[in-house]
């Protein structure tokens, strides 16, 4: 009966099979495919294994829910399954507006859970996480090689006003901290902008949402208003990055018209895509711009940078970026599932891609530590203050940190060239 049972299960994984191999034909299939036919036959002679003899009952969903997470987390940390709440959860999360504490996370190769940055004006950005730190502990719960991105989002996940206690391990401490965070509803603006000294614009993108566009030609239109720009400063410093749409329609505003910004490469035709910036510059070309970036800068915000940088459009300073340069595709599977793997990633205009190596600045400056020992300070007060948040969030917008004040210096250097090239034509 029960060898019954497992010959009915194994014949029903040939004939899924062999439909999904689509246009071979039957015979060739059979004869190209006898290697994975026979990895079939014993994963399922495993699974009839542990389901008889394992030392606890389990159910069929959570076995063959295991198996596939196992499949997924050997191609590597972002491709991953998504059960029917994680996917809502998921949903929820892309659509602006989500419960939880404001971190954007991915797992390295050996399985650690890695802050990539903190969400500005969100609960962890308030109590002091840092783009590099380590997760190691949840409420509790050991983070695992085998503990997948959703798993952990998941366990963060919850009522906003709850309190949640999560172990940090950063780089130069003996031992991992605990940080205990207040859970609230995230928004996320992702663009905010002021006028600097000497009439330049400063434009800083949070994250690229489907908002980021519009958020950004009405920045855009405040600072032209009623000056000249002599320059613009882009800082998309700990901005994890977002919706590739956005990241390239902004960058269309910069480059003149024709120009590569980016391109996507797999395995399949679908997945080969360039993407060319199709009007003229909204923002001339004589007006000079440099992008600020450090190590939380990723995904769409290196492909801005990428795009602006590799077309000698701006000047980059700050820090190498994190080098998240692979494309996820989301698919839609039967009972609500869903799988998000790699399918491509991300070549700049230069034909380099960046994944697992960064941009490295033009410009190279790191955070001084007079500005790292303010920040910290400030972190703390919040914490312990929260009342104060709004007025110390005042005074860091006005602020103007080494990197910042690098930037705004490049800017009236490249004037200062322009003008003594300028008297030698004359």
């Amino acid at each position: 009966m029960k060898k019954g049972y497992l010959k009915t299960l194994f014949f029903g994984f040939i004939f899924i099979f062999l439909f999904l191999v689509g246009k071979t034909t039957l015979s060739s299939a059979v004869d190209s495919n006898e290697s994975e036919l026979k990895y079939i036959r014993l994963f399922m002679e495993v699974y009839q294994l542990v389901k008889e003899r394992y030392v606890e009952e389990k159910k069929p969903k959570e076995l063959f829910e295991g198996a596939i997470k196992g499949m997924l987390n050997r191609l590597d940390p972002h491709s991953t399954l998504f059960t029917p709440d994680q996917l809502k959860e998921f949903q929820i999360e892309t659509s602006g507006e989500f419960g939880g504490l404001g971190i954007q996370i991915t797992k390295t190769k050996d399985g650690k859970l890695l802050i990539i940055a903190p969400i500005e004006d969100t609960p962890a950005y308030r109590a002091g996480i840092k783009p590099g730190d380590i997760i190691v502990k949840i409420d509790g719960k050991d983070v695992t090689p085998d503990m997948s991105l959703s798993e952990a989002v998941k366990i963060m996940r919850g009522k906003p006003g709850t309190k949640i206690t999560i172990w940090i391990w950063r780089k130069g401490w003996s031992e991992p901290k605990p940080f205990t965070i207040t859970r609230a509803v995230i928004k996320i603006k992702s663009v905010k902008y002021r006028m600097l000294p000497g009439d330049i614009g400063y434009i800083r993108f949070t994250m690229f949402q489907r908002n980021s566009v519009e958020e950004f030609k009405k920045a855009l239109e405040h600072l032209r208003k009623d000056k000249e720009l002599q320059g613009i400063i882009v800082d998309v410093r700990n901005n994890p990055g977002g919706l590739l749409d956005s990241a390239v329609a902004i960058s269309d505003y910069f480059l003149p018209k024709g120009k590569l910004i980016v391109y996507t490469k797999g395995r399949i035709p679908e997945s080969i895509k360039k993407y060319y910036s199709l009007n003229p510059p909204i923002i001339p070309t004589d007006i000079p711009v440099v992008m600020l970036v450090n190590g939380g800068t990723a995904s769409a915000a290196e492909i801005l940078t990428g795009a602006l940088r590799y077309n000698n459009r701006a000047i980059v300073v700050g820090e190498k970026t994190f080098g998240k340069g692979s494309v996820q595709t989301l698919y839609p599977l039967d009972m609500g599932y869903a799988v998000k793997i790699t399918t491509a990633k991300y070549y700049m205009p230069n034909h380099k891609c960046i994944d697992g190596k960064g941009i490295e600045p033009d410009i190279v400056v790191k955070l001084s530590k007079k500005d790292i020992e303010t920040l910290k300070s400030e972190f703390k007060e919040m914490e312990e203050h929260p009342e104060k948040t709004e007025e110390i969030r005042k005074k860091q917008e006005k602020r103007i940190d080494n990197q910042l004040r690098r930037a705004i210096e490049v800017i009236k250097e490249i004037h200062l060239i322009e003008k003594m090239e300028g008297k030698k034509a004359s």
